[in-house]
């Protein structure tokens, strides 16, 4: 019984130091069948987010960027909770939304030509510009803003999946 016990002890202190050290857990959404959090950008240059999951709720914001991502943490039926660069949290109609891999700049940076910051500086990158991801890893990605290409670290970034699956 005692050995029973100690094994049983030794189980919960490894779940435990597994939990804290962040295993990775994936929530799938019944309504999308999607992952949550992940990020998802505007489909149109005006769209309205709302208090609550319905038209009934008040128009609480105003998005007009086209391609802007946002976060969604949360869903309904049609409906989803998103957050936005700012931090502000609304509901959007679904169709409003479409999966696509833009991020935005969230402050101004440098686009190297390697995943290396002693790299060759190939532009120079303001916030809020929006630059297509071809792809992330150790803590860069690799990024085309109009005719330049090249490398920018993740932390300047909003829209990469890898930042949601931190969060």
């Amino acid at each position: 019984m005692k050995r029973a016990v100690v094994i049983l002890t030794g189980f919960l202190v490894a779940s435990a130091a597994a939990f804290a050290q962040g295993a990775d857990y994936v929530r799938v959404s019944k309504f999308s069948g999607k992952e949550v959090p992940r990020f998802e950008t505007l489909k149109y240059n005006a769209v309205n987010g709302r208090a609550g999951p319905s038209r009934d709720h008040p128009i609480v914001w105003r998005y007009e960027r086209k391609g802007l991502p946002l976060l969604i943490i949360k869903e309904s039926q049609n409906w989803r909770r998103v957050r936005d660069p700012e931090g502000a949290e609304v509901w959007i109609h679904a169709r409003m939304l479409e999966p696509d891999t833009i991020a935005m700049v969230q402050s101004d940076t440098v686009m190297h030509k390697a995943p290396d910051a002693m790299s060759p500086i190939v532009a120079r990158l303001e916030a809020t510009v929006l630059v297509e991801l071809d792809g992330c890893g150790q803590g860069w990605c690799k990024v085309t803003a109009k005719h330049y290409k090249g490398f920018v670290p993740t932390t300047a970034l909003w829209g990469d999946n890898t930042s949601a699956a931190a969060l």
